[in-house]
């Protein structure tokens, strides 16, 4: 098969893999953290325990995401070194979310189980993550396919996203909720990803075709010298880790439990709220998806992060304002009222540029894999790669860590353990849906304006300064832009060639 087949082929089979993958990783991530607020009734002190619990797991995957990423990068099969991970990973990730979600435990027994749960989804998880993004370098090394590689990855990470966002809030909130409650609606959305996570992520083990050129070379052993060689020798590495993860932290805080909370209390218990705020705030970054390829031949990273924060901080204003000073019931769109149609407005144009920032530091991360092997004559894909979903997951730990600050400060726990003991009614059959969702409507009365207010300021101001501190960091300390990074392109290239003509004259 020649080079270009092989090109089209992977340009289809590699992005298409990751849909089932980012349902999951929805589901965790934006409502694993619901689902304990509103089917568990908790102390502050449980609360806290599951928080500090995820945050340990983003420390412990400190140790582990890079680890793994040194043992892809030793593995030689005939299937590859990437290949055999992803379907170790995304199998036990399908068990160990079935499991999380299916359990009837509460109180202290529900926080140790949760603990084990979710060190093993951590485990389990990196195993495909690393594996799937680390493949990237490993497909093609020309800048613009591989800008297509990513762009067109995460348009599909997108449409996972996306589908999980559209149906996880509807299903599992308010009248339209699977089983008539929370509970039941939980653990089958699970059963339903562990199916599709796999099926999916079978048509990149099947499909893709990667460049081997590392089996003719020995398996560099596992060392946490070398790890941490690989990690803190690359000072652009160290530099994108640290700005993609304070980006990371304030992009995940709507999708923490803080915006759907706010949702419920502000405009009422139904899914269907939520369901249309996230899902127009992701569409809108479909744009961006189809068409980075394109918009990077003709600016420059940097430049357009100029527009995308400006276009963010603009949306954040528009959800702001009208959140803490316009009155609901003032006028209505269709079947919504007007507050929340303006909000969920600014918040598309928000997201538009958080997730613009986002796709430039997935890039940003993958260009330092070239810029090692100038400075150290070895690529490790898989060590650089691991840095990524190692970022991302402590920045969700961290957005929950936020959440549950937010929650006890503010006095909110009264409201999601009142939510979460009606749905366990409901459950049991000892009340109906409908005298679960009149008891719901007559609890959130009690919200007072001043907690509503609180919720909305977390979820705009705070991103809102983390982002702006994430552009100024880029741009003064990433060096490799597009015109450096083709330089260091020719330059390794010249020197191949170079060792080439030593090589054969010899």
């Amino acid at each position: 098969m020649n080079q270009d087949r092989i090109t089209r082929r992977n340009l289809w089979t590699f992005p298409l893999g990751t849909v089932g993958r980012d349902m999951i990783y929805n589901l965790v991530t934006s409502y694993l953290y619901t689902f304990v607020l509103f089917t568990r009734q908790l102390t502050p002190a449980q609360l806290s325990a599951i928080a500090a619990i995820m945050v340990a797991a983003r420390v412990f995957d400190a140790f582990n995401d890079p680890i793994m990423g040194n043992i892809i990068e030793r593995t030689r099969s005939k299937w590859g070194k990437f290949k055999p991970w992803l379907v170790i990973g995304i199998l036990t990730t399908s068990v160990v979310i079935y499991a999380a979600f299916n359990t009837k435990l509460q109180g202290w027994n529900f926080v140790w189980f949760f603990g084990v749960a979710y060190f093993m989804y951590s485990i389990t998880y990196t195993m495909h993550d690393i594996s799937y993004w680390g493949m990237v370098p490993a497909l093609s090394s020309d800048a613009n396919t591989r800008n297509q590689l990513t762009s067109r990855a995460t348009l599909f990470a997108g449409i996972g996203g996306m589908m999980a966002a559209a149906f996880i809030p509807m299903l599992t909130a308010g009248d339209k909720a699977i089983g008539g409650n929370a509970v039941t609606a939980y653990g089958i959305i699970a059963l339903a990803f562990a199916i599709l996570g796999p099926a999916f992520l079978a048509i990149t083990v099947f499909g893709v075709t990667e460049l081997r050129d590392y089996n003719d070379e020995p398996a560099p052993p596992i060392s946490f010298k070398k790890i941490w060689k690989t990690i803190t020798g690359n000072d652009q590495l160290l530099w994108i880790a640290l700005i993609f993860l304070i980006q990371q932290i304030g992009n995940g805080i709507v999708l923490s439990g803080i915006g759907s909370t706010y949702i419920y209390v502000d405009f009422g218990y139904q899914g269907g709220f939520f369901t249309m705020f996230q899902m127009l705030g992701m569409m809108v970054t479909g744009f961006l998806m189809l068409f980075y390829p394109v918009i990077s031949r003709h600016m420059h990273r940097k430049k357009l992060m100029d527009v995308l924060m400006i276009v963010s901080a603009v949306g954040y204003v528009i959800m702001l304002l009208p959140g803490l000073f316009m009155p609901k019931g003032l006028a209505a769109v269709g079947p919504y009222d007007l507050k929340f149609v303006i909000v969920t407005l600014g918040y598309m144009l928000a997201n538009f540029g958080q997730y613009g920032f986002y796709l430039i530091m997935m890039i940003s991360i993958m260009n330092t894999v070239e810029y090692n092997e100038l400075k150290h004559g070895t690529r490790d894909e898989g060590i650089v790669s691991s840095l990524r979903p190692f970022l991302t997951k402590l920045a969700s730990a961290l957005t929950i860590a936020i959440a549950t600050g937010t929650y006890i400060v503010f006095g909110l726990l009264k409201y999601t353990n009142g939510i979460a003991e009606q749905e366990q009614l409901a459950n049991q059959g000892l009340i109906t849906e409908t005298e679960k969702g009149l008891a719901i409507t007559e609890l959130l009365k009690d919200v007072q304006p001043s907690q509503a207010n609180a919720l909305m300021i977390v979820m705009t101001v705070l991103p809102c300064l983390l982002m702006f501190l994430s552009y100024i960091l880029y741009k003064k300390h990433y060096k490799l832009d597009e015109d450096e990074y083709d330089r260091i392109c020719e330059e390794i290239k010249s020197k191949k060639n170079e060792g080439a003509v030593i090589e054969a004259i010899e």
